[in-house]
């Protein structure tokens, strides 16, 4: 579980990221919690965007994706969801 402390950093640290996902009219499935698992290993902090057209409710949405990817859910800003996890390989980001 991240600490208000954490999540404030990792918040920072997301700010200029762009989103590489986007969650659109099919919602979210089994091959996106994949895609975007392996890019978080990759990456560890990412955005993903709710589009206007998707059936599910923002909040919904960054359940099941954290829940999924077994992610922590850093914040829903917006349409844009920020996920973190820790990087099994290629560790980057250090939490205060």
């Amino acid at each position: 579980m991240l600490t208000g402390k954490q999540k404030r950093f990792l918040r920072s640290k997301a700010h200029h990221l762009t989103p590489i996902f986007q969650v659109g009219k099919g919602g979210v499935n089994d091959n996106m919690i994949m895609q975007i698992s392996e890019a978080l290993e990759a990456r560890e902090l990412l955005k993903i965007s709710v589009l206007q057209n998707c059936e599910e409710d923002r909040d919904t949405v960054a359940e099941k994706l954290s829940h999924g990817c077994r992610a922590e859910l850093v914040q829903v800003i917006g349409n844009t969801i920020v996920l973190y996890k820790e990087s099994k390989e290629n560790k980057e980001i250090k939490l205060p």
